[in-house]
């Protein structure tokens, strides 16, 4: 698709903005105001709030407005962030805020109050390229896709699994000047790590065993045109260095090989992690976070844009060609159940659904991700054993053997594919594995 010479229609609407003040603490007096729906405090210099407080994290949390709700998550600060209630403060990771509550992070109090009205753009459109949406949520953020198509800054593509992060990264590709030029993807998740950098720079022949031919990585192959990155937040530490330099000096370097070679890229990377998070805990660069986040996109689930289901569902049909097939048999009270699911599995899920629907003539059952489910509940009959800690252990444990084992079911006994999907590190979930005696690679064989 070559980038479109008339300019795509667009339309505004006003929200609220979002306003702190810091109260008390090093930095009392100072404030901010978000020029977008969006609000980030802490230390580091390219948050909203820049803050001097030592005991406050470098990305400490974010506010964003969402409906007439204030949404705060706080993005794993050393210290939390506390809400006053009452006479007591509530440590929270994620919370719907009121204007005018006041936040504890660190040594400071910051209160949080409503902004002037923004003017928040959308297209008038439903669509750009592949993406899809008539939901708000959808239109605003394929505005800015449209916007960010017009420059070669970097963009973080940033939501869930599932959401369709790499066909927003090709609608950016096609509707840019580099239209033309090769578009490489490079899935960082599923790399085993001692051939990451082989994948990203190349290699030269007997640069290791098994180089058996001169081999060009993803940055020389994207030459000219855009390379995506898909699950940067895998990516080992080593190998971020490498990227980092690569980035800066527009300069690669094959595996083995003596010379530099020079590139000419444009770099989309995604993660279903918040990496400001991985930055706090030390498992990813500020300094290469700064060069992939230059432009960010959030990419909203499926459960908070179920009005698109039906346009989601046609397409899917006529991807297929069964578009008869499925008026006749997705009518309104599958379409209203489907809009009620969650979709932990967001649009690749439906996509899953509406694939098997049509093959088996009726929908599949849908397998809903809420709160009582992951549990499974309290039997009360469990009381036999009334000692609070051994119960809550054995259920603990119960628990996370049947999740790991349904957690590697679903991603085909693939660890890396399997820690995405569960938000875990990689290596977390190997050490729970171990702990529970589970070999992926029995079980899928």
């Amino acid at each position: 698709m070559e980038p479109s010479t008339v300019p795509l229609r667009r339309t505004g609407a006003s929200i609220h903005g979002l306003r702190v003040e810091v109260l008390e603490g090093p930095d009392r007096g100072r404030s901010a105001e978000a020029a977008g729906p969006s609000l980030s405090i802490g230390t580091a210099q390219d948050n909203d709030l820049v803050l001097q407080d030592p005991s406050v994290s470098r990305y400490h949390l974010e506010l964003r407005r969402e409906a007439k709700a204030i949404i705060l998550e706080d993005l794993r600060s050393t210290n939390g962030t506390l809400i006053a209630a009452s006479s007591a403060e509530v440590r929270v990771e994620r919370a719907y805020l009121e204007p005018g509550v006041i936040l504890q992070l660190g040594r400071s109090k910051v209160r949080v109050d409503d902004g002037a009205m923004i003017e928040v753009e959308a297209l008038e459109e439903d669509r750009l390229g592949r993406v899809l949406g008539r939901s708000p949520a959808m239109r605003r953020l394929m505005a800015k896709i449209d916007s960010a198509a017009s420059s070669d800054a970097s963009v973080l593509l940033l939501g869930e699994t599932g959401v369709g992060k790499e066909v927003l990264a090709r609608a950016i590709h096609e509707s840019s000047a580099r239209a033309k030029g090769p578009f490489e993807t490079v899935d960082c998740g599923v790399l085993l790590p001692t051939l990451v950098q082989s994948e990203l720079f190349g290699h030269e022949k007997g640069a290791f065993t098994g180089a058996d031919a001169q081999y060009l990585g993803a940055f020389q192959r994207a030459n000219g045109g855009t390379i995506f990155l898909d699950e940067i937040g895998e990516l080992p530490k080593d190998t971020q260095t490498n990227l980092l330099g690569a980035l800066e000096r527009r300069l690669i370097r094959p595996v083995g090989g003596s010379r530099q070679i020079p590139i000419d890229v444009r770099v989309l990377a995604a993660t279903h992690r918040d990496l400001r998070a991985e930055v706090n805990t030390g498992a990813f660069r500020q300094d290469l976070y700064y060069r992939l986040a230059v432009l960010t996109l959030k990419i909203p689930p499926l459960r908070q844009r179920t009005e698109d289901i039906p346009m989601l569902v046609e397409h899917f049909a006529r991807e297929v060609g069964q578009e008869e097939l499925a008026a006749k048999i997705l009518g309104p009270e599958i379409l209203a159940k489907w809009k009620a699911h969650d979709w932990p599995g967001n649009v690749r899920e439906l996509r899953n659904v509406v694939e098997a629907t049509l093959a088996l003539g009726e929908p599949p059952p849908l397998e809903r991700a809420t709160t009582a489910n992951r549990t499974g509940g309290f039997d009360p009959q469990l009381m036999g054993n009334a000692n609070y800690h051994e119960l809550r252990n054995e259920l603990l444990s119960d628990f996370e053997r049947k999740y790991l084992t349904e957690l590697l079911r679903r991603a085909s006994g693939n660890v890396s594919a399997a820690a995405r999907l569960s938000g875990l590190s990689r290596t977390h979930l190997i050490a729970m594995l171990k702990r529970h005696n589970i070999d992926g690679r029995v079980l899928f064989e």
